[in-house]
């Protein structure tokens, strides 16, 4: 039988060891009936990296400059990558010359859209080229790939190719590709992805509003801008197994699209992650990395490949730009009844990562917000510019941008304090979503509270 627990001399000791960590016990004892006091870890022991200052393991190489990135990395008989890029924003393909530039001095190989065994990729659709071989949707499309001994080698080979192109209508503005008569990007349609959510009757909501308050916002495309440009190695072993060193974010879905384009098995590809030096969700996709790899092919020789500032700004892609109209009725004390948003979102050339933004943003655009009555629609459309892309928040920055916005200009018109028509407003514990999802650790009221009182929110407003 297991002796007596004595429940007092716990307590006690329980009490000593939280006065000797001078804090919280991070570890909640329980009588579990043995009679032995559970070992209760001193606090920042059980977990010694909380709560304290930890030097991170690749601090010390970061700052000497010790840290090797893809542009610090070289294989015997290397050669480097350089790629000519499109003239126009929409143009067709009618024929592609490389033969002078495989004559200039360091050349060893080019690679045109034509010889790349699955010449699409994209982690929705399919729809982008890794070299344009008919059409060009932006200036930022690669036509031609160059591998030579030196960078200035392959630059200047890129001079002597010879592409000509039958231009076509470009069109910038999503809201003028969404018209029927606008320039066709893709197939029949610049509209390829759209969302809808609606709950209630928002028309007869808005009706009967004390106030309706209409507005557009309007978001910018935003470049990554990583210290560290896309950077890739590619070489084939010995085995004839395909060897890429890659900055990419996402190795394993790069692994997945070498497999597709190379048509090869996913088990003879090996992709290192090198030490990233910037991503913000730039790079989620592949952009050289099978250009490389058939260039190494056709060279027997390693190949690198290194975006340039300006290979970053109209090749990788961007933040989405959002086009915003948003339509709120309230009533007298700002209580909002109704919501109606409308979302536009120019993908640029190609889909990338737009219908995975085009569903967060719509289901994020209410705000979080009590709202018995909504709609939302949503359209991601083409345009002949940089694609749109993957970038923090997918979606949530550029509508939260708008509805705070508008929730500010609501406050102003109505003489209410901003911070209290958020807390009238604003999601509690068991709120729904949008969508309909029961929320749960819901703490945007207290966290309200607590940031407005340690900024001095009220003293400020006097």
């Amino acid at each position: 039988m297991a002796p007596k627990v004595d429940v007092a001399e716990r307590k006690k000791t329980l009490e000593n060891l939280k006065e000797a960590g001078k804090g919280p016990v991070p570890a909640v004892s329980r009588d579990i009936g043995h009679g032995l006091l559970p070992l209760t870890p001193e606090v920042n022991k059980q977990t010694p990296a909380v709560g304290q200052r930890v030097t991170r393991l690749d601090s010390r190489p970061h700052v000497l400059g010790k840290t090797q990135y893809i542009d610090d990395m070289a294989f015997p008989g290397m050669l480097h990558t350089k790629i000519l890029r499109s003239e126009y924003a929409h143009a067709k393909i009618i024929s592609i010359d490389v033969s002078e530039a495989e004559k200039m001095p360091g050349v060893v190989a080019t690679l045109t859209g034509k010889e790349i065994p699955v010449n699409t990729f994209g982690p929705s659709y399919q729809d982008q080229p890794l070299l344009a071989d008919d059409k060009v949707r932006h200036m930022g499309d690669g036509v031609v790939a160059v591998a030579a001994e030196t960078e200035q080698q392959a630059q200047d080979a890129l001079a002597k190719i010879k592409v000509v192109y039958e231009p076509l209508k470009p069109v910038f503005d999503p809201m003028v590709a969404m018209k029927d008569n606008a320039p066709k990007i893709h197939g029949d349609s610049n509209i390829y992805a759209s969302k809808s959510i609606q709950k209630g009757d928002v028309e007869k909501a808005l009706a009967e509003a004390d106030h309706v308050f209409e507005n557009r916002y309007k978001t910018q495309m935003v470049e990554h801008v990583p210290m560290e440009p896309h950077a890739s190695i590619a070489l084939w072993e010995p085995t004839g197994d395909l060897h890429v060193y890659s900055a990419l974010g996402r190795i394993t879905l790069g692994r997945a699209d070498l497999s597709r384009t190379l048509n090869m098995p996913m088990n003879r590809i090996r992709i290192t992650a090198t030490i990233v030096g910037g991503n913000f969700g730039g790079k989620n996709e592949i952009t050289l990395e099978p250009i490389l790899a058939l260039l190494a092919k056709k060279a027997g020789r390693p190949v690198k490949g290194v975006f340039s500032r300006e290979d970053e700004f109209i090749s990788s892609t961007v933040r989405h730009p959002f086009i915003m109209d948003y339509a709120t009725g309230v009533t007298n004390d700002g209580k909002i009844v109704a919501r109606k948003v409308r979302l536009i979102l120019d993908g640029g050339s190609y889909c990338s990562w737009s219908e995975t933004t085009l569903g967060k943003g719509a289901i994020l655009s209410v705000g979080p917000y009590n709202i018995e009555n909504l709609k939302v629609e949503a359209f991601a459309v083409y345009t002949t510019k940089t694609t749109s892309g993957a970038m923090r928040g997918f979606g949530a920055p550029q509508v939260c941008f708008a509805y705070e916005s508008q929730m500010d200009e609501i406050a102003l018109k109505l003489g209410i304090d901003p911070l209290e028509i958020r807390l009238r407003n604003a999601f509690h514990e068991g709120s729904a979503s949008p969508t309909g999802q029961i929320l749960q650790s819901v703490v945007v009221k207290e966290s309200l509270d607590i940031a407005s009182e340690r900024f001095g929110w009220k003293e400020w407003q006097k």
